[in-house]
């Protein structure tokens, strides 16, 4: 029997822990406080109202208790927490252990990816365990048993291996990937897109807006990957296109949700004030913004939204000039390399025939 520690009890820490003991494995989520252990206890989480957790789930605020004789470790926190987390659990880690981050966000001040953030505070020997999981992951959806995919990345392919393992079941597939730039990239950035199709659902323009809206993002989120070092391939797989479907269409999608209500004129403080969840796409604009801004990478998309987020730009303006006026190839734009896939695989094929 494989035993998982979830760390978090975010709906998709609750999620997983579920989904791991339904496959068999013994599981110990872990909460930040002994009241919050307690509560989860006797009367499960608000975040789904009459769930009920099994009691063979072990639910402990003793990070050393959730670590002990674990085969994985599965990071299931905020970006914005991620740092702190990672570095009380790093003491109780063992060689072996696999971890798995499932945050889907970048870290303001340093605009690190999770599994770098990670890398930078534990021992050096175990950096080739960590994971980035990722893809179309709606939490309610999952919990109820719905068929799903995701993809698990790591450079090491027998650790993807070993945590696709772990977390496929029979109606969660997980796929394995080595680009973990690529995967976290992509889950991270689809939520600025969510936060603009959310605008776009709220200002009523329709689903011909929305697919060129939503393309168009693709490809800049995409460009700016690139930059960073991952494949633009992986954009077009389930840690890219799919997340950027489901986010940018569920009611489900808590930035989807932020971006509708912005465009009914509602404040961004008191949106957020009024959630009970992080909307990772708000830090991830002003991460995403920084970087196009330090590599003079043109991201007109991603632009417009921080107006909105951090300008109080009118979304309805904004939303007009999100995919640009000046119209042109469509895989160009400042410092985008996207040509250079196409010529590759050109000169592939010549030196074929």
């Amino acid at each position: 029997m494989q035993k998982v520690a979830v760390i978090g009890t975010t709906s998709w820490g609750i999620t997983l822990a579920m989904l791991l003991h339904h496959n068999g494995s013994e599981v110990r989520l872990w909460a930040r406080t002994l009241q919050e252990a307690n509560q989860l206890k006797k009367k499960g989480s608000d975040r789904f109202p009459g769930l009920i957790i099994p009691k063979e789930i072990i639910i402990t605020h003793k990070m050393n208790v959730a670590l002990k004789g674990v085969d994985a470790v599965i990071l299931a926190v905020p970006s914005a927490t991620m740092r702190t987390n990672i570095k009380y659990a790093a003491k109780y880690l063992a060689k072996d252990t696999i971890i798995i981050s499932a945050s889907k966000g970048l870290e303001i001040n340093s605009n690190k990816r999770m599994s770098e953030v990670i890398a930078e505070e534990i021992k050096p020997q175990f950096r080739n365990n960590i994971c980035a999981l990722s893809g179309p992951q709606l939490a309610k959806e999952i919990m109820e048993n719905h068929p799903a995919a995701s993809v698990v990345a790591a450079e090491d392919k027998n650790t993807a291996r070993k945590a696709q393992k772990i977390l496929t079941s029979d109606n969660f597939c997980v796929f394995t990937n080595t680009d973990v730039i690529g995967v976290e990239l992509g889950g991270a950035l689809k939520n600025i897109l969510a936060l603009g199709a959310g605008i776009q659902d709220g200002l009523g323009y329709g689903d011909n807006a929305k697919a060129a809206f939503i393309t168009r993002g693709l490809t800049e989120i995409t460009a700016l990957g690139m930059e960073l070092g991952a494949s633009p391939l992986t954009f077009s797989g389930l840690a890219g296109l799919g997340d950027v479907i489901t986010t940018c269409a569920s009611p489900l999608s808590r930035n989807h949700y932020v971006g509708y209500e912005l465009a009914k004129g509602r404040k961004l403080e008191d949106i957020l004030n009024s959630m009970h969840q992080v909307a990772e796409g708000v830090n991830t604009t002003r991460v995403a913004y920084k970087l196009a801004q330090d590599l003079d990478l043109e991201m007109p998309i991603t632009e417009k939204i921080y107006d909105v987020l951090f300008k109080n730009a009118n979304p309805a303006k904004a939303a007009k000039g999100m995919m640009g006026g000046n119209a042109r190839h469509e895989l160009v734009g400042r410092r985008w390399r996207l040509f250079s896939v196409f010529r590759h695989a050109k000169r592939a094929t010549e030196n074929n025939t």
